[in-house]
């Protein structure tokens, strides 16, 4: 269903909804759970169904197409800037052709496959993620949770989709690492004095954009599990203050922690720059003094509109740049906005503690 390049999106979404979401509201409404009965948790009602299978799953299969575009280009750029030697370009293409071969691998996907059987639905799912309540997909009882027809096929057909398509992921997440750091292995070419502040590298952190709709499907997730919680459970948004900030913690290192692979040749070359170009600095400020303050220059030479002075300053500009050169192909600016993805639909479960009455009282005073 995913063409050579991913195009048949529209396709992939259509077929998923009507495997993973359309069975469960047939068999819930046959059951009498849709939208009542004596339940306590209805399935139109079940917000983290809801996020998890209308919002989140499209936004996985979204963030497939994004990414296949635009990490192409940033791999590209390895070579269209020059950073790796000739001499190291097969070693270059070799780790190339070993991600695709891990990102293609049948076996690695039936191994997914399995793990999410035996332990994402077997353990996680039925101990941790179900419920405590009478619910549309089972109850729980002495021996564990026992399920309707439609919590059979939510148990052993939607849940895993969900969880393999999500494990994949992270599956691609470490084949992306693995050829980050097969590249830094290589004797890159990297210029001190780029105006990118990372010695050329500052294309690398385009990538963190393009994982965006896969950021926001992740906070949608927790969001969803949350709101569960809070109106089902008697659970409270800052009782889990503490999982939103590991989950913003734990997604910003997992999409910039491969990154900081260059760090140790990015420190290596700002002290080499700085040594050299100290040096540089140091042999042309030398000749500046005798020149022009020792009476070493030629005595008619005229001071206004000689170029001496602007390569000084050029001299001194290019110090700078290598001085406040970063180790991280990346900015604080990135990090927020990885967080700030996350976050969005975790928002709207702060009127959860106030009304929208109360919270716009609360911005008009921060205003006025």
């Amino acid at each position: 269903m995913a063409g050579d390049e991913l195009q048949w999106l529209h396709r992939r979404v259509v077929v998923l909804m009507l495997v993973a979401w359309v069975p469960l509201l047939a068999l819930s409404v046959a059951e009498g759970h849709a939208w009542g009965g004596n339940v306590q948790l209805t399935f139109l009602r079940d917000v983290e169904l809801q996020v998890r299978l209308l919002f989140a799953l499209p936004l996985l299969l979204v963030s497939e197409l994004v990414v296949h575009q635009r990490i192409r280009p940033v791999v590209r750029q390895f070579l269209v800037q020059g950073l790796v030697p000739d001499a190291a370009r097969s070693k270059f293409e070799a780790a190339v052709a070993s991600a695709m071969r891990l990102r293609n691998s049948v076996p690695a996907e039936v191994l997914l496959l399995a793990l999410v059987y035996l332990v994402g639905v077997g353990v996680i799912w039925r101990r941790e993620v179900a419920l405590g309540v009478t619910s549309w997909y089972g109850e729980r009882t002495d021996v564990g949770l026992r399920l309707s027809l439609a919590g059979w096929w939510l148990g052993y057909v939607s849940v895993p989709l969900f969880q393999f398509l999500l494990l994949r992921w992270y599956y691609r997440f470490f084949i992306w690492t693995r050829f980050l750091w097969q590249v830094s292995r290589i004797e890159l070419t990297i210029v001190p004095t780029h105006p990118d502040r990372s010695g050329g590298l500052g294309f690398l952190a385009l990538v963190s954009s393009a994982f965006a709709p896969l950021l926001v499907a992740q906070g949608a997730l927790f969001a969803g599990m949350v709101a569960d919680r809070i109106f089902y459970a008697g659970a409270t948004l800052l009782t889990f203050k503490v999982d939103l900030i590991g989950l913003v913690v734990v997604i910003v290192f997992v999409i910039l922690g491969p990154l900081l692979v260059f760090s140790p040749r990015l420190a290596a070359a700002k002290r080499a720059g700085l040594r050299e170009y100290s040096t540089l600095a140091g042999r042309y400020v030398s000749e500046f003094d005798r020149k022009w303050l020792r009476g070493g220059g030629p005595a008619n030479e005229p001071l206004i509109g000689s170029s001496d002075i602007q390569s000084l300053a050029d001299m001194g500009n290019s110090f700078e740049v290598v001085k406040r050169m970063r180790l991280t192909p990346f900015t604080l600016q990135t990090v927020l906005q990885l967080a700030a993805a996350t976050l969005l639909p975790v928002l709207p479960l702060t009127l959860t503690m106030f009304s929208l009455d109360e919270l716009l009282g609360r911005l008009l005073k921060i205003v006025f």
